[in-house]
């Protein structure tokens, strides 16, 4: 199913606990993201913006409200449904890579290839060298730099070729000129493959990258802003 649409949410909400316990992460979120847009998620520390990455990536179901992405209701889908949609339609990059040390960049990478498809060696081979790691394949993450384990995670994740990436934190363990590189790849690859990127940071300057910001606090969106000339990463003053 196509849609000019990547994301809707429509009366979110996600509550953890109850009683005296109970924190409403999502309190009524409400928004819509076009295809083909960068888009950060910006809030201060327990504002919801990873809770609410968690619910696009149907990593968890809502307490209630609805969630669409790429033209598929996630609440529709049974756990067979969700794990084929974060398989086939989500590509995921964290802030502290999650590789398989026991691993190279290439077995990493070919690890999910061969969860999606044939052609695992052409494709893991191609996706490594569009991220600048063809000379890397065979290194352990032990042997990386942490750029360089970033640039494998993005690999992991576009090795599928989704539609969409959502990617929390990214730069966050990362050094200025490093976090520069991996969010200069990341924007590329917003511009040049039709792919919409979700970027989860606390970082107020990532946003100037943005073709959209979505500010949260207390689990609610209070602003919504798309962003008419977003700054190169080298351009910004970090």
């Amino acid at each position: 199913m196509e849609t000019d649409r990547a994301v809707r949410a429509t009366g979110l909400t996600k509550t953890y606990g109850e009683g005296d316990t109970e924190v409403h992460a999502l309190a009524g979120v409400t928004f819509e993201i076009p295809r083909g847009e960068f888009v950060v998620l910006r809030g201060a520390s327990g504002s919801g913006k990873t809770t609410l990455l968690n619910q696009i990536g149907a990593l968890e179901p809502p307490t209630s409200g609805d969630v669409e992405a790429n033209g598929f209701n996630l609440n529709g889908l049974d756990d067979d449904g969700r794990t084929e949609y974060r398989l086939k339609s989500v590509g995921f990059v964290f802030q502290f890579y999650n590789l398989v040390p026991s691993l190279t960049a290439y077995e990493n990478v070919a690890l999910i290839a061969e969860l999606t498809g044939g052609g695992v060696k052409e494709r893991s081979e191609a996706v490594l060298a569009s991220v600048g790691l063809a000379d890397r394949l065979h290194h352990f993450p032990g042997q990386l730099s942490g750029g360089e384990q970033q640039r494998v995670s993005i690999a992991r994740g576009l090795v599928k070729n989704p539609p969409l990436m959502l990617c929390d934190e990214p730069t966050g363990a990362l050094d200025t000129e490093t976090g520069t590189q991996v969010l200069s790849l990341l924007r590329e690859i917003t511009d040049t493959g039709d792919r919409t990127i979700i970027v989860v940071t606390h970082n107020s300057q990532i946003a100037e990258i943005a073709n959209r910001v979505i500010d949260l606090r207390d689990g609610q969106i209070i602003e919504n802003e798309r962003v008419e000339a977003p700054k190169d990463p080298v351009d910004v003053a970090w």
